[in-house]
């Protein structure tokens, strides 16, 4: 496996490939980066996962600078797998100059995230936009687990016209159901025990959605209360269109559960699709 730090040698390595698959990430490589890397080499001969965390998509007070960096132990995970290259710039080959020009995303990236981390998606944007161009993939792979941003990017290379298929995998979870992150080892062993009952509360919307409730505000505040009662502080939990991440009709068959919580101190995501026959 490959490690290169530099644009110019990245696309000297890659310019007589026939297809690339990139996965980007910020490091810290457990089950769920592994996953994407999987599906990338099902589809692509080369596959580039990139490390970068990108300080544009961090507010004020996130944490930047506690951010996880593991850069030995993930680069020997991603070995193991046989990814191709690791493509890990540090800011200077990434914003050689204070970064002036931004991906503007459309209105959904104010909502939910958004309106709780303004600037974040902007951030997002514009790292994937330089990371495709250095890497200039035909395909890259997304998680559903930030189920927000992976509607964000789509938008992005349709509006584009990126010639880059995006392609999501499926969220990896413990076997209690919680999202693997990150953020996970933040969590002291108490709220590690309490952490499944966002999904829990998930699947509870579900099967009232399943048995014919429509009541959407009332099944959100509901939620919202629960994880409240056992500590939780709530951002939101929501029921959306999976198109487009709109208020949904009472007649959608395709829907998605997301929600935002801190415990503790560590902020947790997830989401739960709901196709409803």
């Amino acid at each position: 496996m490959q490690v290169i730090r530099k644009i110019s040698e990245l696309r000297a390595r890659l310019s007589s490939e026939s297809r690339v698959c990139c996965v980007p990430t910020m490091g810290n490589i457990h089950d769920g980066h592994l996953s994407l890397v999987r599906i990338g080499k099902e589809r692509a001969p080369t596959v580039v996962t990139t490390i970068f965390v990108n300080r544009l998509q961090f507010g004020q007070g996130e944490d930047f600078e506690q951010y996880p960096r593991t850069f030995e132990d993930d680069c020997e995970k991603l070995e193991a797998l046989g990814n191709d290259i690791v493509f890990c710039p540090n800011e200077e080959e990434m914003y050689p100059e204070p970064q002036v020009f931004f991906i503007d995303p459309p209105k959904v990236a104010k909502r939910l995230e958004g309106r709780f981390r303004p600037g974040h998606f902007r951030g997002v944007c514009t790292v994937v936009s330089k990371l495709f161009n250095a890497v200039q993939p035909q395909l890259a792979v997304f998680g559903k687990k930030d189920y927000q941003q992976l509607a964000i990017i789509r938008e992005l290379t349709e509006q584009l016209c990126l010639p880059i298929e995006i392609v999501s995998a499926e969220t990896v979870r413990a076997e209690d159901g919680l999202a693997l992150s990150s953020r996970n080892r933040f969590l002291s062993d108490e709220e590690r025990k309490e952490a499944p009952r966002m999904r829990d509360t998930m699947n509870g919307i579900r099967s009232a959605i399943l048995d014919g409730d429509r009541k959407y505000v009332a099944m959100e505040y509901a939620a919202g209360a629960r994880l409240a009662r056992y500590g939780w502080n709530v951002d939101y939990v929501v029921i959306r269109a999976q198109k487009g991440l709109r208020r949904p009709t009472e007649d959608e068959t395709k829907l998605v559960v997301l929600g935002a919580a801190t415990l503790g101190s560590t902020r947790l995501i997830d989401n739960l699709e709901i196709n409803v026959d």
